[in-house]
């Protein structure tokens, strides 16, 4: 029997300090990139957001330690091909990425990808009778190839902006003819902008699920181990819901 408190104290401390590494919480790379309000980097680095949220719950039921990794989508879209990136929550569906990836069952959201006219223009009947010869498109963002060959034309000049704000005033100060962007990001930057409700056209709508690398260790385990964290959350009560509209 020990009967020194310090001693006892001391005991415990090694046999922390000597617990087989096999115990640590292995980590999880989430990737992402910027989609305010949903997911987005602060000044200091961290990453905020309910799908942060999402992810840091889902990670941690699941028996992970989350990492996550603020990527312009281009290098988002090479880590998941090359394994640098366990999982992003993001758009199902992209042909670019099916040799390489895994998608769950889970529907996390849907996310509306829209076209905006300036305050005050008509709306065409559809989107083969676009006016004007300017496209304005984020930089950092991957709209997928298809939606771009939809909406250009061969005489199309294609304006890139830095940030959903920048856009919209490129938009307002006629530097383009019309803005491709996602709802959610684009009301945000409206609002700052203390500007109305914009005419629009949807261009699609795109379902966001656990997009796992095949590259990474054991993907199939891993991504059955993120759905049936997300069901057992679910089940408990726990709200998972991402704002994305």
């Amino acid at each position: 029997m020990i009967r020194s408190p310090r001693l006892l104290m001391a005991l415990i401390l090694l046999t922390s300090l000597w617990r087989p590494a096999q115990a640590e919480l292995p980590v999880l790379r989430i990737g992402y990139y910027d989609f305010p309000p949903s997911i987005y980097t602060d000044a200091a680095g961290a990453t905020h957001g309910p799908t942060a949220e999402v992810m840091r719950k889902v990670a941690r039921q699941a028996g992970y330690v989350p990492y996550f990794r603020a990527l312009p989508s281009a290098r988002l879209y090479a880590a998941l091909r090359d394994g640098s990136v366990d999982v992003w929550p993001g758009a199902a569906g992209k042909p670019e990425l099916a040799p390489h990836t895994l998608e769950g069952r889970n529907l996390l959201g849907e996310v509306d990808l829209n076209l905006y006219l300036r305050p005050g223009s008509a709306l065409p009947h559809s989107l083969d009778a676009l006016p004007g010869d300017g496209l304005i498109v984020l930089n950092g963002y991957n709209y997928a190839p298809q939606v771009l060959e939809q909406l250009r034309r061969p005489d199309m000049r294609l304006h890139k902006a830095s940030s959903h704000v920048a856009a919209l005033e490129m938009l307002l100060h006629g530097r383009g003819d019309y803005l491709l962007d996602y709802g959610m990001p684009m009301n945000q930057a409206r609002r700052a902008l203390g500007l109305p409700e914009l005419p629009s056209l949807p261009v699609r709508t795109l379902p966001i699920r656990f997009i796992v690398s095949r590259h990474a260790p054991d993907a199939a385990a891993l991504l059955e181990r993120l759905d049936q964290a997300y069901d057992a959350l679910e089940a408990a009560g726990v709200d998972l819901r991402v704002p994305l509209r």
